[in-house]
């Protein structure tokens, strides 16, 4: 597995993975975004959005099926990544509940409302934050 800056990822390979994925918002993906491959082929993305000084929104997390077994270690990785940029807090808003598992096993807090970010998103689910150590 390797992480990519969205905007540094092969251009016909990235084309490829946002034709088949087309819920991933390309603008945002390519600013501020990253994009995961396996074997050469892009497999996800990420987005980490800073809200704060020190407070990234983790957005637009995505993974295709044939990669969804290393969502654990993908996650585990984002949160390294966070601490390489001085991160205090890591807010997530999961919308499904085996996201929700997976995030109170990484030790991601439940929250009953998000301090931070003030565009929420329009589907339903739950925040949870991450402290970065």
């Amino acid at each position: 597995m390797e992480l990519i800056a969205a905007n540094h990822a092969p251009e016909e390979k990235l084309e490829q993975f946002l034709q088949h994925n087309e819920n991933v918002e390309r603008e945002l993906l390519l600013e501020k975004g990253y994009v995961v491959t396996f074997k050469g082929t892009i497999e996800g993305c990420f987005v980490m959005d800073l809200v704060d000084a020190d407070v990234y929104w983790l957005k637009q997390l995505h993974v295709t099926k044939q990669a969804a077994t290393s969502l654990p270690v993908l996650l585990e990785t984002i949160l390294a990544l966070a601490k390489e940029k001085q991160a205090r807090q890591v807010f997530v808003h999961s919308h499904q509940p085996m996201v929700d598992v997976l995030l109170e096993a990484l030790q991601f807090h439940p929250q009953k409302d998000n301090a931070f970010v003030q565009e929420t998103p329009n589907q339903e689910g739950n925040w949870w934050t991450y402290h970065v150590s």
